[in-house]
């Protein structure tokens, strides 16, 4: 089975779909219509779980602002090494 990619805004898309639809049926058969393993559905609530859209987005960018910063500072010992 191929796998797939799904974005923060689906992510968050399904998981009220699927709290909309929580009180009229089981877990199971809900994260099953929406495509998802249990444990995916499971894993996304304890990530996701109560964000907005917009908090997802500034989650990404504040995360890819983060790694090229760490980037930056792993390469400063090295210049200091270098330019002795």
């Amino acid at each position: 089975m191929a796998r797939k990619r799904y974005t923060p805004e689906q992510i968050i898309g399904m998981l009220r779909e699927a709290e909309v639809r929580l009180p009229r049926g089981r877990r199971s058969v809900i994260v099953r219509s929406l495509g998802v393993s249990e444990k995916s559905y499971c894993r996304w609530r304890r990530e996701y779980g109560g964000q907005k859209i917009s908090q997802a987005k500034r989650l990404e960018d504040l995360e890819k602002e983060n790694q090229r910063l760490r980037k930056a500072v792993s390469y400063l010992p090295l210049d200091a090494w270098i330019h002795r």
